[in-house]
């Protein structure tokens, strides 16, 4: 077994795979690859089907490589963030695709890697970029730039944290006496002081926190929205776009997304004229999201918040 098939269960397999509806010599784009566990299911199942895998982590990029060499020319990788799924595509030699997937999730390598500081698990300096080869400011940056309301609507706003003005203001003391939050151990420990915890917690008070800086320093919304308008450009008539989200922030949007691709009009109720653009390009196939089975849950408790929407391009889309 390689590292990628020893560290990666792949959420909800069977059930992209179905829902794909996967034929002769489709070809499919994995836009979050990690470490290809939905694209080797996706090539096991149909053994005319290509798969052109995206991501922004090279570490993975390698790992995923190694794990589907023996599909030869049937797998390529680009190292590309997801909203490009256009221009790779393109790069790739397939102007239009039958299929695109999306896994929203952090993968295992990335959250059980200790350097990566994406959990708190670790004591790690305060990074949480995906690419880490990008410009883009670390999550220790941000603390240390923004100011005290910033830093509190930014955790309440992507972490849905009730006591973010509290942690905030703790932050910024911190800062002030010269002893910036670098480190993984240093914002889980002052969450934590900040806002105490409780033996009924479920979570880590630091999860949602942690959860808003990821959110922040990758723009991972931002990034989300374009990547669903630009994959219901590249799909051909009838394709599937397939979208798994883990928080209710990534579910909403996609909901809201695929509802107007569906020509839903998202305006407020009391606007007399629609503005918002709505056109009918897709059908949702999802009107609840497949989650997974308890069976699963039990095996892969990373998957027990996992939400699959799936819908289809018309043919005047």
């Amino acid at each position: 077994m390689s590292e990628a098939e020893h560290i990666h269960m792949p959420v909800l397999r069977d059930e992209v795979v179905r829902s794909l509806d996967l034929h002769d010599g489709s070809v499919i784009i994995d836009a979050t690859l990690g470490l290809g566990g939905h694209s080797e299911a996706i090539l096991e199942h149909e053994p005319t089907a290509t798969v052109v895998g995206i991501d922004q982590d090279e570490h993975a990029l390698e790992l995923a490589r190694a794990r589907l060499d023996r599909f030869k020319d049937r797998f390529r990788a680009f190292h590309a963030n997801f909203f490009e799924v256009s221009r790779v595509a393109k790069d790739a030699g397939s102007e239009t695709v039958d299929g695109i997937v999306a896994d929203l999730g952090v993968s295992s390598l990335q959250l059980d890697d200790p350097d990566r500081g994406f959990s708190f698990r670790f004591d790690a300096p305060l990074d949480m970029r995906m690419n880490e080869a990008s410009d883009a400011q670390t999550a220790a940056d941000l603390l240390e730039t923004l100011n005290e309301e910033e830093i509190a609507n930014l955790i309440y706003r992507y972490g849905e944290e009730r006591k973010s003005r509290r942690i905030a203001r703790r932050i910024v003391e911190m800062r002030d006496q010269g002893r910036p939050v670098r480190t993984t151990a240093d914002l889980a420990n002052l969450i934590e002081r900040a806002i105490g915890r409780s033996p009924k917690d479920k979570i880590h008070p630091a999860t949602r926190t942690f959860q808003a800086l990821r959110i922040a320093v990758n723009d991972e919304l931002g990034m989300l929205e374009r990547f669903i308008e630009n994959s219901i450009d590249v799909l051909n008539t009838d394709g599937r776009l397939c979208v798994i989200s883990f928080h209710s922030l990534e579910d909403r949007i996609v909901k809201q997304a695929f509802q107007k691709l569906s020509g839903k009009c998202q305006c407020p109720p009391r606007i007399p004229k629609c503005v918002c653009g709505a056109r009918k390009r897709v059908e949702v196939l999802t009107r609840k999201p497949i989650i997974p089975i308890d069976t699963e849950m039990n095996e892969n408790p990373r998957s027990r918040s996992a939400k699959l929407r799936v819908c289809r391009k018309l043919s005047d889309g």
